[in-house]
Parts: structure tokens; sequence; C-alpha cells
């Protein structure tokens, strides 16, 4: 896949609209659940903190939404599996939790991108925009919805990998014998059928010799898969609150360091796995002696992917899909903040990538910038209400001289 340096494209611009029909039952239950949420019950198991990458993926257990005479045109209907190497399996569409079925809510889906070079002399990123997999490739649809798919892939060390990988990954996920049935597992038996792929590649042409983080966003329907190898970020805006999607995979990540010196590799002091690579996931550098085993995804450089995924609900704003140049000079939140009043003043996504990327840029990112963002809703998001508080808060002009002679009278580091 192509990709100009210091330009801004606008492929992957869809809807995508699914049909979902309720009868009174359903009416009743909604009520009861908007009752239980005025008197302050939690329905969302949802959150996630914007730090926190040493704990374990959450996942989802939404109860069974056909305990009632529910009509649904579902979302393409998905087997929970059991996955290989202890990552969490994923179910899209066979149950859905409280707040969707409450909602009413159907996604339409919009997307914009935005790349650029940044400071660097070369482009190695690569993305991908698609709006329906399986049509993309020949094959038919399953189920009412598409499965809209969208990808960022950061590469180093050369753009081989990268190119590669968003070229290759998604036909693999098309045509593994999983797909769409088995969603979770034909995404991750295809991250290391397409990192196997790549490292044959390279036998044969040894300038593609490179590697590439990669993490990819499935949508169908109200429900969103996300898988990640790597420290590219997916961060959810759910009514103005980032909520992370993924979990960087860095060597300073307590898990993500036991799982390397089980597979005989090692953190250095400077914090490199290897003394070579600041990531821990990646797909190919299969270059580098020791990081890797041809096969299953075994050695202390994993190409296999951590799962998460959501059910959306109308609160669910947009995805901001980014690789580490972005998320080097925005948190998750500054970055939900930024896009949020851009959209409220243009309502254009690809607009608003722009402006993510050129404001990194003025925050002096020292990497490549690839941005995607995907909408769920044709309208801006809505202005946020802040409660303030009450009694105002002052310092007095003896407490701001109390506090500067205390300072002062701080020994100089």
């Amino acid at each position: 896949m192509g990709v100009k340096e210091g330009e801004c494209g606008n492929e992957g611009r869809d809807l995508i609209n699914g049909t979902i029909l309720y009868d009174c039952n359903l009416k009743l239950k909604m009520e009861e659940y908007d009752r239980r949420r005025a008197q302050g019950m939690s329905t969302d198991s949802d959150d996630s903190n914007d730090n926190d990458n040493d704990e374990e993926m959450e996942i989802e257990k939404p109860p069974n939404p056909m305990g009632g005479p529910i009509r649904c045109l579902a979302p393409l209907p998905v087997v929970r599996s059991i996955s290989f190497n202890g990552t969490a399996a994923v179910n899209m569409g066979t149950k859905k939790n409280k707040e969707s079925l409450a909602a009413e809510f159907t996604p339409t889906l919009r997307s914009g991108v935005c790349y650029d070079k940044g400071n660097r002399t070369k482009m190695e990123d690569a993305h991908i925009c698609i709006a329906d997999l399986a049509k993309n490739y020949g094959c038919s649809s399953v189920g009412q919805n598409p499965v809209a798919f969208y990808g960022v892939f950061d590469g180093h060390g050369g753009k081989g990998a990268a190119h590669f990988v968003s070229e290759n990954l998604p036909r693999f996920i098309v045509e593994s014998s999983d797909f769409p049935l088995e969603l979770e597992k034909a995404v991750q038996t295809s991250f290391i059928e397409t990192d196997n792929a790549f490292a044959e590649a390279c036998l044969l042409d040894t300038d593609l010799s490179s590697g590439t983080t990669a993490l990819t966003v499935m949508v169908s329907g109200r429900d969103v898969l996300v898988a990640n190898a790597g420290d590219c970020r997916a961060v959810l805006s759910r009514h103005g609150r980032a909520i992370e999607m993924s979990k960087d995979h860095r060597p300073c990540c307590v898990k993500e360091r036991k799982r390397i010196e089980g597979s005989g590799g090692y953190v250095d002091d400077d914090g490199y796995l290897n003394g070579q690579l600041n990531v821990t996931r990646a797909l190919g550098d299969w270059h580098i002696e020791g990081l890797k085993v041809l096969g299953l995804g075994g050695g202390p450089l994993s190409a296999e992917p951590e799962m998460k995924w959501t059910t959306l609900t109308k609160e669910d704003e947009f995805l901001i899909i980014g690789c580490d140049g972005l998320w080097e000079v925005f948190t998750s939140q500054n970055a939900v903040d930024f896009a949020r009043r851009k959209l409220q003043k243009d309502n254009d996504l690809d607009i608003c990538c722009k402006e993510l990327v050129y404001e990194a840029i003025k925050r002096e990112t020292a990497d490549n910038l690839t941005v995607i963002m995907v909408s769920f809703h044709s309208d801006p998001p809505p202005s946020l209400i802040v409660d303030r508080p009450q009694v105002q808060r002052s310092i007095s002009v003896e407490g701001l001289r109390t506090l500067q002679a205390f300072l002062d009278s701080l020994p100089e580091q």
C-alpha cells in the first residue's frame, strides 16, 4: 500500500447502517434500565485507565439478550472461541449488554485519515481503511452488517514490514477458515501467519528486512474489536471521556517483561528488549538475531496481538487510532478533548485528523505520524456541561507572599 509523504487522505469515508426492531417488552426493559441509572446503579463495565499499561485487558461479558421476545436484525454473529496462548477470547454479535439494548443505537460510520513524515527524513508508516472487508476481497458479506476494517502500521528500520502487513494482513483474515464466525480467532492467527509470510518474503528479498507494530480495528454494527501488537493506540471517546482500547507493549510493562524473560530474552538497563528494541510486540524484525522463532509466534518479540472489544452505545462518539508519534505528545484524554473541539467546529474527520497531526508536529514529536478517526454519529459531539463548585476558591496577597517565601527558602536542586 503506497503512502505519499506529507499528505492527508480521505479514503474510507463510508456509511454502515444496522437496523434493529424492538417490541413493547423491550420498552419495559428500557424503562427499568433508565430507572436503575437514575438511582446511580452502574451499568458500564468497560472503564479503562489512561495510563494503566500493566493491568490485564478487561473483556466485557454482557448478559444474554435472548431472554425475552426481542426481534433483532443483529450484527454479524460470531461464536465465542478459546484463544491460544492465554489471550482472552472475543464474542462479537451473539450477546448484547444492557447499555446497547436500552439505547436503541445504530452507529453511522464515518472515517478520516491524515499522515505525515513529521521530522523524519522518510515515511515508514502505513495504514488501511476498508468499508466492507469481505467484499473488498471478493467474498460475500455474512450477516446484516458488513465488517469495516481500519489499521495503522508503524514501521521501524525501513518501510518494508509496514507495507507488507498492511497489504496482506486483511487478506489473511478474510481467507481464514474462522472468518467471520470466530472473528477473534481469525484475527489472532492471521497476525502470526502474516508475520511468518513476511519472514519468507525477507529470505527472497533482504531489502524488505524491517519491523512494524500493528493495530487493527474491526467494526460490525455496534460491535468493535481492537487487536494490537506494539505501541500504536486506539482511544474511544465516551461522552468526552477517553477509554483506552489497547495497551502499549513496551519493555517497562511488568507483564511483558515476565513474558520476555520466560521466552529467553531480557530487558537491559536502558529499557530495551534484548538491548535493541523499545517495543515488545511487533511483526517482522526477523533479521535481528534471538528475537523470534518461526511458527506459532514464539520468542521474546511476539507478533501475537492482544484484543479488546466493546459494544457501542449512543455515548460512544469516535475512535482515534494513531501511531506512537501521536501519543508521544498527546495523552489519551488530551487527544479526545482536542478532537471534540475540532469536530464541534467543523464536524469533518479529515480536518480533525489533519489538525491532530499538525499539532503533534508543533509539539515536536520525533516520529512519523498517522492518525485515523472513526466516528459513530453523523452529528458533532455535544457540548459537555461541567458542574462548577458553589464556593469560589481564592488565595490572598498575604498567602501568595507566604507561599513565595516558602519556595524561596527551599534549597536549590
